[in-house]
């Protein structure tokens, strides 16, 4: 069973753990260099174009542009023109997303880091 899910008695019943007064230093240095520190696990921070990149990748987003491409080598200007634009409010609106979440992500590390 992960050790998020573990109740408070499994943890007091390992080697080591004692209820009143938790880990000796000895073993809480143990455990520090075979698990690492107790925090969240942080991976690099999204820069808006490389939100952008991600999401040109994607692939509904290339049918999009594929079919405004269509219909300008088909000559209907008016229908390319709503389809692209379409497509860039649907970029711009991922990326601020994407922002956004990621600066929500940062500030629960900060919150759940312990001090």
């Amino acid at each position: 069973m992960p050790r998020a899910v573990t109740g408070h008695q499994a943890i007091e019943s390992r080697p080591g753990a004692s209820p009143p007064c938790g880990l000796s230093e000895a073993e809480a240095q143990a455990r520090l260099l075979a698990e690492g520190p107790n925090e969240l696990p942080r991976s690099g921070r999204r820069t808006p174009l490389r939100i952008a990149v991600e999401v040109m990748r994607e692939p509904m987003l290339a049918l999009l542009l594929g079919g405004g491409a269509v219909y300008l080598l088909l000559g209907d200007l008016q229908e390319a023109l709503i389809l692209l634009c379409f497509a860039t409010l649907s970029i711009a609106i991922t990326i601020v997303q994407e922002a956004r979440t990621e600066r929500v992500l940062e500030a629960l590390r900060d919150l759940t880091s312990p001090r």
